[in-house]
């Protein structure tokens, strides 16, 4: 299949990226490099051996991205592109809704247009809100977003869902993330955050890198085993391989809104991440203890069961692998 990938620059845009072209489909990228960085694009040849075909569009211009379409004419999307960080949303609400919601919209109108039937969508569990039961399954009540950025995913959700009822030939297959973490085990690929870091493992390694002289972690009073919350970490390979299956099962449906969560199903404290860290690379944190951060909730995990039943899809790194391989891809990045 040919597949544009919005935001296939990204941390885990390039990781599919990867396997799509392992798998024998063709990726097209559409990216602006408002969280990447264009030499990503080299490290995806240099592990594939293909060069995937680049478009620096941004997708909240409804023109250049159209002309993608008309230029590629493919088969689905899989649609990354969009703003992500749980606490800046908080700071920057604005900035979330017109990208996240119009680069959506956008993407959804030129794909009736060009008659391009199949997309999936990254969203997240942050659409839970702070679930009442652990671990949550897609039936788990959609509660009040804790955030601007878990508010446009539950508002996409329903673009979607209410698009594909206008449509019903269209196909939908939403993927809610729990916490996408790792690199490719090569060294070169991995979360590239521009700036102070806003998710916790590039935080962690880049201060055992020195970069950063101290961790702070949000607030160690949360109703947790250790006071520190908890969360699913799933790597970013395992995550990538999901998106593959989802729209190689789309492209035989006819009229579906597929929703699945995606994590391992197992919950972990950020301070057991962080002694799993010092216990799989020997690298010793300094870390601080600091106020919870809004929007943050105490914790969430995925039951994962309707994937691994439905895409035959199961988790094949655990934690310490994710963080030795991001540690491997900080150390990289460095040379």
């Amino acid at each position: 299949m040919k597949i544009i990938v919005t935001g296939g620059a990204g941390f885990i845009g390039s990781h599919t990226v990867v396997e799509l072209i392992a798998r024998g489909h063709e990726a097209i990228i559409v990216d602006n490099f408002s969280n990447s960085q264009p030499f990503i694009i080299d490290r995806i040849k240099e592990i594939t051996g293909v060069s995937p075909k680049l478009y620096q569009v941004d997708c909240t211009d409804k023109k250049a991205l159209k002309q993608v379409f008309e230029n590629e004419k493919p088969e689905g999307v899989i649609h990354f592109a969009a703003s992500k960080a749980v606490g800046e949303s908080v700071l920057k609400p604005l900035l979330y809704y017109r990208n996240n919601l119009t680069s959506l919209i956008n993407v959804l109108e030129i794909m009736k247009e060009e008659k391009v039937n199949n997309i999936v969508f990254s969203s997240s569990c942050t659409v839970y809100g702070s679930p009442d039961v652990i671990p949550v399954t897609e039936k788990t009540p959609i509660k009040k977003a804790e955030s601007p950025y878990g508010n446009t995913k539950q508002i996409d959700e329903q673009i979607l869902t209410d698009f594909q009822k206008a449509n019903p030939l269209f196909n939908v297959s939403i993927l809610r993330y729990f916490n996408p973490i790792g690199a490719h085990p090569t060294g070169k690929i991995g979360e590239l955050p521009i700036g102070t870091p806003n998710n916790l493992i590039p935080f962690i390694t880049q201060t055992a890198a020195g970069i950063r002289k101290q961790l702070t972690i949000f607030g160690d009073t949360y109703d947790t085993k250790d006071g520190s919350c908890i969360r699913d970490y799933i790597h970013v390979i395992d995550l990538a391989i999901t998106h593959i299956k989802a729209i190689e099962k789309l492209k035989k449906e006819n009229g579906i809104v597929d929703v699945y969560n995606v994590g391992t199903g197992v919950g972990s404290s950020v301070i057991e991440v962080i002694e799993s860290f010092e216990e799989a690379t020997k690298q010793k944190l300094n870390f601080r203890i600091g106020n919870p951060r809004e929007g943050d909730i105490s914790a969430i995990y995925a039951d994962n069961t309707k994937i691994v039943s439905e895409l035959e899809w199961k988790p094949k790194y655990n934690l310490k692998d994710a963080l030795v391989h991001a540690w491997e891809w900080q150390k990289k990045l460095q040379k």
